[in-house]
């Protein structure tokens, strides 16, 4: 049987051979052919299948919605407003986190600010800062 072993798959994508494993068993990568030894055995097909996966997990999309993006690519004529409704929505997310952490950012330069990082005799104030959520000035 000719095909791609798991190590080989992990190398070509950067995706870990016990992530690939995971993969199968989430059926997200169908359960490959064996070797007589009992070594999986994977197709160009597979390979593709799990590039896509790992370029969709660096875009950020869950395994949900890649589970849902790849039952779309077997019938990509009608999977338009689907597919795009699914990165539309991944969109929305990483537009919400990125005001979270721009909340967050501000929150931290607020807190650095009042401490020089100089002993002063006094408590730190960023420390005073983490352990008294009330010290804070703004929701995040």
């Amino acid at each position: 049987m000719q095909g791609h072993s798991i190590g080989a798959l992990s190398k070509h994508t950067g995706v870990k051979v016990t992530t690939i494993r995971y993969y199968e068993g989430r059926g997200l990568l169908p359960d490959p052919g064996r070797t007589g030894g009992g070594q999986r055995r994977y197709g160009d097909s597979e390979l593709e299948r799990l590039s896509f996966i790992a370029h969709a997990r660096q875009l950020g999309f869950d395994l949900d919605a890649i589970a849902e993006l790849i039952a779309l690519q077997e019938t990509p004529h009608a999977a338009h407003g689907d597919a795009h409704r699914i990165a539309k929505d991944r969109i929305i997310e990483i537009r919400d986190r990125i005001a979270r952490l721009r909340r967050l950012e501000a929150e931290l330069v607020r807190v650095v600010k009042t401490c020089d990082g100089q002993s002063d005799g006094e408590p730190c104030r960023v420390l005073h800062a983490l352990a008294d959520h009330q010290a804070c000035e703004g929701e995040h």
